[in-house]
């Protein structure tokens, strides 16, 4: 086994190392999370860095790269306060990963990916029809990180779609049965199989 220093993952190629660091942790549920403008343009991100903050209340963190200089989900956020959810499927994960590119502001990833948007009355912002677990948040706090210029987006969960059939007895939502999928790294998806569940643990 071999020990790579931070020395040498400084000197790392720029693509090489945002690959190597981002899927040495291994894999990360990924979803798509959409947003519209105040003039109804909807807009769709792939993001796999979707946290649980908390339950109670239900709040879920999303980290943003500071890749572009005009972020259009966050800036959507930042403009409505809403935002979605959606996990992705085997059947569209190809669609899905396309919206990781950089269309211009006034192009709907939706369209561009053959993506289904759905509205529900409650929330301003776009659903995609074809997931299985679908959650509406409104945003709750917002934390600027210095060490990297990456930002932190609290949401507040304000409505969940899905079947009931995923959830179990106490709770739990079978994510296995809803066909969600993980991605390691920022191309290289994975169909989620469950080893079992394990009960609370007591010391």
């Amino acid at each position: 086994m071999e020990m790579i220093t931070r020395q040498a993952i400084d000197q790392m190629e720029r693509r090489y190392r945002a690959n190597f660091i981002n899927s040495v942790t291994g894999c990360k549920q990924v979803h798509l999370l959409g947003t519209v403008n105040e003039g109804g343009q909807a807009n769709l991100a792939v993001v796999n860095s979707v946290f649980h903050v908390g339950a109670n209340p239900a709040l879920l963190g999303v980290v943003f790269r500071p890749a572009r200089a005009e972020n259009t989900s966050l800036a959507n956020i930042r403009r409505t306060g809403e935002y979605t959810l959606n996990n992705i499927l085997p059947a569209f994960y190809q669609q899905a990963h396309q919206a990781s590119a950089a269309y211009p502001p006034e192009v709907s990833e939706f369209e561009a990916c053959r993506l289904t948007p759905f509205y529900q009355e409650s929330i301003s912002a776009p659903f995609v029809a074809e997931s299985s677990i679908q959650i509406g948040l409104k945003l709750y706090e917002e934390l600027p990180l210095k060490a990297n210029g990456t930002t932190i987006v609290i949401g507040e969960v304000t409505g969940i779609r899905l079947n009931a059939e995923l959830i179990a007895e106490d709770g739990y939502v079978d994510q296995h049965t809803a066909g969600s999928i993980s991605v390691a790294g920022l191309d290289s998806y994975f169909i989620n199989e469950p080893l079992g569940r394990l009960p609370y643990a007591k010391g």
